[in-house]
């Protein structure tokens, strides 16, 4: 007997193919369906995520419910059933009280099989920008680095003879003089400080890690902040009790986030100043680990919010460089320890600002399995 050979025709699966649900719930891309009376009739997991309600509570919804009737999202929609079949536009805002403001490009298309019908599929800009903003801000703690190592070497030496001279001046000076050599010494002192500050930057020792939870850290951030700077100020509180530890060093995210919580509480008035802390866990973020070819899941965010006037336009795409502030006598150092310190950790922090609502975010690391607690 000849045995037969085990053939495939082309195009033909071994096995059945996969069922579409599992792939457009796959998708990080939110995915919706309009159908011909504007009501939802579809939508995948990233579209329940998105909008921040379950497909129990959209499905069968009129659109005009779920977003506000003005936004363009509408106009798209009737491109395609007016002859368009398929309309991409970028940069679109949807905004609505319970998701947010998020920027958006739509690719709109016709459902050949269901006239009337529009398929609907969004990708966030802002994941981009996370990068973009990222690459940015660790160029900006790399410059910082360079010049405290640079000034470190040359300057210290140089203000300890000019101090030590000015001590040996005070002891023989007139009484009238001795203001003035206290003077010298006092603004030595200063720079000194200044450049121990800077100091922070040059050091480029990788960071110790180990499993972190979050939680007591914004807790131990908040009695701080409470008992001190902040003593006179509302905090809301929301957070997901279910997150896993982060991978990170808790000392240095106890400065990070007191250091934005202080900020924060420095923006607002005593009135009727508040400050939101919140936790949540979000898909979809992933960075590249410099110096290495692996790739990290950032599903951790961290969220302080203030309702202060907002952060002056000419100085949001350079807050994180250094010696950039608002305050009056501020060194502009904070907002630049803490890019860096981030980034140490792997991971992306942004924000978002306008008047009586300024927010950052911290999408962090989950800590490893199998690693743990110090």
């Amino acid at each position: 007997m000849t045995a037969k050979s085990a053939t495939r025709p082309a195009g033909r699966w071994e096995s059945a193919p996969p069922d579409s649900a599992f792939v457009l719930n796959a998708m990080t891309r939110p995915i919706l369906v309009i159908d011909g009376a504007g009501r939802l009739s579809y939508l995948n997991q990233a579209a329940e995520q998105f909008f921040k309600t379950g497909a129990s509570g959209l499905l069968g919804r009129p659109l005009a419910e779920v977003l506000p009737a003005d936004s363009p999202i509408f106009t798209l929609i009737e491109q395609v059933r007016g002859g368009a079949q398929s309309v991409t536009e970028y940069g679109i805002t949807i905004e609505t009280p319970r998701i947010g403001t998020h920027d958006v490009s739509i690719d709109a298309t016709a459902v050949a099989e269901d006239p009337g019908s529009v398929v609907l599929s969004l990708q966030e800009r802002s994941i981009a920008r996370k990068i973009d903003r990222q690459l940015v801000h660790r160029n900006a703690a790399r410059s910082v680095t360079a010049m405290a190592a640079m000034l470190a070497h040359e300057l210290k030496n140089p203000l300890s003879g000019i101090r030590g001279a000015a001590q040996l001046l005070e002891q023989t000076a007139a009484d009238g003089d001795r203001a003035l050599t206290r003077l010298i010494c006092d603004e030595t002192d200063r720079i000194v400080g200044l450049v121990d500050r800077m100091e922070m930057f040059s050091d480029d020792r990788p960071i110790a890690r180990a499993p972190v939870n979050i939680h007591e850290v914004l807790e131990h951030v908040r009695r701080v902040a409470g008992s001190g700077f902040a003593r006179k100020l509302r905090f809301v509180e929301t957070y997901d009790p279910s997150l896993p530890p982060v991978y990170g060093n808790r000392d240095l995210l106890i400065q990070v986030l007191l250091n934005l919580v202080k900020n924060a509480a420095e923006s607002v008035s005593e009135e009727d100043g508040e400050i939101s802390l919140s936790t949540a866990y979000s898909h979809g973020v992933r960075l590249a680990v410099p110096g290495s070819g692996r790739r990290v899941d950032l599903p951790i965010v961290i969220g302080i919010q203030d309702n202060g006037p907002g952060i002056p336009e000419d100085l949001r795409p350079h807050l994180f460089d250094p010696f950039v502030t608002t305050k009056l006598g501020g060194k502009g150092l904070g907002l630049a320890l803490v890019a860096k310190i981030v980034g140490d950790h792997g991971g992306v922090i942004e924000f978002e600002s306008r008047p009586r609502r300024t927010r950052f975010r911290l999408m962090l690391p989950v800590a490893p399995l199998g690693v743990d607690r110090p």
